[in-house]
């Protein structure tokens, strides 16, 4: 056979490989919507269930590479979820957030690793691989249950600002530890202060030449494809070209998300691609966790978990120890430090809710095979994250139901359509209004038109007002949605005199400065 016609049965087998894992996800999501009482299941975690099930029959849909999950699928991962934070709340709760995705991370890698070193066979130097590649969360189905049971912005924005950052910190953490064991590297902590310092570093750094860069590039025209196309390259570039200067690739990705969806997409893009970008990068995400997930369960060894449950027990209990002292102790700490203090509650949920997930499976199948104890590490991190996963995940929405925090989102986004509904029917009215003198309209047909019109307002109008006696949070509701709306016309007033050539530089909201003051008063 020769070389060519080789290379094309391999590029066919893979392709047929990835059809498969495809059909398999989004057979999962249409049965998950269909399916009433498998809707209660978040999508992810069906996924998970739905890949153990496959390897516990010994169907393997495809081999997961790390390399796969760092450089393919991570980087539009963190990429949507950086892009969709907003940078006022992600500022509000700065302070717990850095805590627990800095000072988290060292409680879970120190915790873990002397608790496996202390009650197992393992070595610290290999125990902390398996600590470090255990200290990154991954909330997607978390936040996914957050938003659909309505609850708070504020816990939403913790967990998920955490989880941004703390997977940076997680990976650089790993890649600093893991010449330890091999005897390549010998722990210095002024080294590794500086080591770190200098991935952190270059992956802001990185991040914020990229992301200033595309932002005032797309100012200069007004193509929806190619800016949508300029923030996939973005992701990936920045990524890549981190990772080649030897910096934070994770980190690089945060800080060019987070630029580009709070300050790019503001002064570059106009309303319309704003909204085709978000949509496209919602699409990206959800594909990529289809694959990610389903492909976590397909990657279980039972028999290989089964020779390890005593380390898999261990390191699960250390796993939630170290996670119920870093959120309760860090939380405290950020209470005394700020006046935006965490609740008991949610503290509670921000413990239960750190679930383990991709990355610290990619981590663990990067560990060197010339590394004694890797088929130890690789079991002990699959076993966690399946415990985190299905048990933890599984029982968070039970959590936010015993300490009474599930939302009212579906009243919310009732009163949400009411009021779109209103002002289309509106607007409906002022344009028939326009046209009640053409020669070109019967008047019978235009009265009748008009009339249908006002009595399906007049019934909207009567279902708001009835919500609204129902449900008196909705005033407060009401007033969020315009104080953002205020702020985001005077967002979008200085992006236009910017694109104009007006305006040199972004101007801080001025209505933000008193919106606050008129709370506090």
């Amino acid at each position: 056979m020769s070389l060519e016609s080789a290379a094309d049965v391999t590029i066919k087998a893979n392709l047929e490989q990835f059809l498969v894992v495809l059909s398999v996800s989004l057979s999962v999501a249409t049965i998950s919507r269909i399916v009433p009482w498998i809707r209660q299941i978040p999508y992810t975690l069906l996924l998970v269930i739905v890949g153990l099930a496959l390897a516990f029959v010994d169907v393997r849909l495809v081999s997961l590479s790390p390399e796969l999950i760092l450089e393919i699928f991570l980087p539009p991962l963190l990429f949507e979820a950086a892009w969709n934070i907003r940078w006022r709340e992600l500022k509000t709760n700065w302070v717990p957030i850095v805590l627990f995705a800095v000072f988290g991370v060292i409680i879970s890698i120190v915790g873990i690793s002397l608790a496996l070193s202390q009650f197992t066979t393992l070595s610290l130097a290999t125990a902390l691989l398996v600590g470090a590649s255990l200290s990154a969360t991954d909330p997607v189905s978390v936040v996914a249950l957050f938003r659909e049971l309505g609850a708070s912005k504020k816990l939403t924005i913790l967990m998920e600002g955490e989880s941004l950052f703390n997977d940076g910190v997680a990976v650089v953490a790993f890649l600093l530890l893991v010449g330890i064991p091999l005897g390549t590297d010998v722990f210095s902590l002024p080294d590794t202060i500086a080591s770190f310092c200098s991935f952190v570093g270059i992956g802001i750094g990185i991040g914020c030449l990229v992301g200033f860069g595309i932002s005032y590039l797309t100012q200069r025209f007004d193509i929806p494809l190619v800016e949508q196309s300029l923030t996939l390259v973005s992701a990936y570039g920045t990524y890549l070209m981190t990772e080649e200067l030897n910096g934070s690739g994770v980190i690089g990705v945060v800080t060019v998300g987070i630029i580009l969806g709070n300050f790019g997409s503001r002064i570059g893009m106009n309303p319309r691609t704003r909204l085709l970008v978000s949509e496209f990068w919602d699409f990206l995400a959800f594909f990529v966790n289809s694959i990610v997930f389903l492909l976590i369960g397909d990657q279980i060894r039972f028999d290989s978990l089964n020779e390890h449950l005593g380390l898999i027990g261990i390191a699960i209990i250390a796993v939630v120890i170290t996670r119920l002292l870093g959120i309760f102790g860090l939380g405290q700490i950020s209470n005394f430090l700020t006046d935006n203090p965490i609740g008991l509650k949610e503290k509670t949920v921000l413990w239960w809710g750190g679930l383990r997930g991709s990355v610290s499976i990619a981590l663990a199948l990067s560990v060197p095979n010339l590394l004694p104890g890797r088929q130890e590490i690789i079991d002990t991190v699959f076993g966690v994250v399946l415990f985190t996963l299905l048990v933890q995940g599984l029982t968070t929405q039970w959590v936010l139901k015993q300490l009474d925090m599930i939302g009212d989102q579906p009243i919310r986004q009732e009163y949400s359509e009411l009021l779109a509904r209103r002002v289309a029917l509106k607007r409906v009215l002022d344009y028939l209004e326009q046209l009640e003198n053409s020669p070109d309209i019967e008047p019978e047909f235009y009265r009748y038109k008009q009339e249908m019109v006002k009595q399906q307002l007049q019934s909207i109008e009567e279902d708001i007002k009835k919500l609204q006696r129902e449900y008196p949070q909705l005033q407060s509701f009401a007033r969020e949605r315009l104080q953002e709306t205020l702020l985001d016309i005077e967002a979008d007033t200085y992006a236009e005199f910017i694109r104009g050539g007006k305006l040199a530089e972004n101007l801080s909201p001025v209505l933000q400065e008193i919106l606050v003051e008129s709370q506090d008063s």
